[in-house]
């Protein structure tokens, strides 16, 4: 058999084992709540594994270690503003969340507890969150449909359009039926096997090429400057290098307002089990993340008579996978990436659902029963999936910029809103819709004025702005609510957190 009869025969496997985990949970699916939040049953290290695997989509192999081969470890910055971000994320806002979703009205939605949480009987906070999750995640979704006409094209050399459609397609079954409990299930084990490729890709490669000193020898000698942590200091002078780093790291502000991984916090079986899910998330995540930025360093060297250049360089893992590995593991190792960017997807999917049908539909004063409620949910999945596709066509669309701009929209938009709900008592309905929508406005400004964003990550003005907004306003408008008052010790005492005012 040919090399790429391998890789195809692994992948076909791969792909099989998603359908079935995803039928799986489709037996097990009853009704809205099982559909979209797993009635809450979530083990902590499938929590953890399945929120690194949403989270890490296509570009943690194909973008970010593009980036790194550009431009040196500069970029890694990125990972490291993630990392600790994420760390935050799980040590503050998961447990948290946990609680105060099932004591407020049992919220199974970012937009509903906004609602239940601020008692926002005009549903302004429910309607325009919901909207801001269907904008941005559809741009979300297209970076992943992307990554796949990408990853089928310098893999197999098929046409970017089959590669594309082919991964949505069968992203999309599984997703249809298995909701979020096949989300959560195929994102475990397609975060087992990223943590596999993105260890075994860099180990081998070292293996093959000779020794760490050799290696970093021929790295230093094609890109001087490529394991500078700080070399935009020499290149830019010490205050805009803080700048850049500063505003690159500022990824990890993102991760507060992220509804497809913060979802997973609420489906937890309890708040405590957030510590042990932290440990296992963090150290998945911090072990794929330096496997990426490896990976990206040995491609330097290997690559360094013929050069990848800007457009081949988000394929700098998918290359070495196949040149190092038997064509059958190179296909298992070519099946995580498709991992990454299928997890993602499949994620975004349930919460663009969730949001269509929890937060859209039922507001609406209409009543279905828990079959119908499930049918909607899936047709939410399938309407959001073909408006991703339209805007996938175009192959020249970055990854990493795809992403950056979704990322930075939920994060400003939703991050501090999140925070203050569950750090802030006097927060009010009106403050946060305000903040809300101000944060989304300065990301989608910010985002498209090319002297901004080449500055600054738009994250960190729409991050800024919602938050004092948010604030100012709430602090003109509070009202005391017995009912908010309530709700919020409950939640601290579960927690035994010290009750303040």
């Amino acid at each position: 058999m040919s090399n790429q009869t391998f890789q195809i025969i692994a992948i076909v496997i791969y792909m099989g084992a998603m359908l079935g985990i995803g039928y799986m949970a489709y037996r097990r699916t009853n009704n809205i709540d099982d559909y979209m939040l797993a009635d809450r049953g979530l083990k902590p290290w499938v929590a953890a594994l399945s929120a690194g695997a949403s989270d890490m989509s296509g570009w943690l192999l194909m973008g970010l270690p593009g980036a790194i081969y550009i431009g040196g470890l500069h970029e890694s910055w990125i990972a490291i503003g993630l990392l600790i971000g994420a760390w935050l994320n799980w040590k503050f806002v998961a447990p948290r969340l946990r609680s105060y979703t099932a004591i407020a009205q049992n919220a199974i939605t970012i937009p509903s507890f906004f609602e239940k949480r601020l008692k926002d009987k005009n549903h302004l906070l429910r309607i325009g969150s919901a909207l801001i999750i269907l904008v941005f995640f559809t741009f979300y979704v297209s970076s992943g449909m992307v990554a796949a006409g990408k990853f089928f094209e310098a893999s197999f050399g098929w046409p970017y359009l089959n590669g594309m459609l082919f991964v949505a397609v069968i992203t999309l079954l599984y997703t249809l039926f298995g909701g979020f409990l096949g989300a959560s299930l195929t994102d475990v084990a397609q975060g087992l096997l990223m943590f596999a490729a993105l260890i075994a890709v860099p180990i081998v490669a070292v293996i093959q090429m000779g020794s760490f000193s050799t290696l970093g020898a021929r790295i230093t000698e094609v890109n001087p400057i490529a394991f500078n942590l700080f070399s935009s200091f020499d290149e830019n002078g010490w205050f805009l290098a803080v700048v850049a780093i500063f505003s690159t790291a500022a990824w990890g502000l993102g991760y507060f307002g992220q509804p497809h991984i913060i979802v997973r916090f609420m489906a937890l079986r309890t708040p405590g089990e957030a510590k042990v899910a932290r440990r296992i998330g963090i150290g998945w995540m911090f072990l794929t993340s330096a496997g990426a930025v490896a990976t990206a360093l040995i491609g330097i060297a290997y690559f360094a008579k013929e050069p990848l250049g800007v457009a081949g360089s988000e394929t700098v893992f998918l290359l070495l996978s196949q040149i190092f590995f038997h064509p059958f593991v190179a296909g298992l190792v070519l099946a995580a990436v498709l991992a990454a960017i299928m997890s993602t997807m499949s994620s975004q999917m349930i919460v663009c659902s969730s949001a269509l049908v929890e937060d859209l539909y039922n507001i609406s004063g209409r009543k279905a029963s828990p079959k119908a409620l499930v049918m909607l949910g899936r047709t939410g999945v399938l309407v959001i999936a073909l408006i991703a596709a339209i805007l996938a066509l175009n192959p020249n669309s970055s990854i990493l910029d795809l992403v950056a701009f979704a990322w930075a929209g939920f994060g400003a938009a939703f991050g501090p809103i999140v925070l203050l709900a569950l750090y802030w008592r006097k927060l009010t309905a009106i403050g946060a819709f305000a903040g809300m929508v101000c944060g989304a406005v300065v990301v989608f400004v910010w985002g498209n004025i090319e002297v901004l964003s080449d500055n600054m990550y738009e994250i960190v003005p729409g991050f800024a702005i919602n938050l004092i907004v948010a604030w100012l306003v709430s602090l003109k408008t509070y009202r005391p609510n017995t009912e908010i008052q309530a709700e919020f010790t409950e939640m601290e005492k579960e927690l035994g957190a010290k009750v303040t005012a």
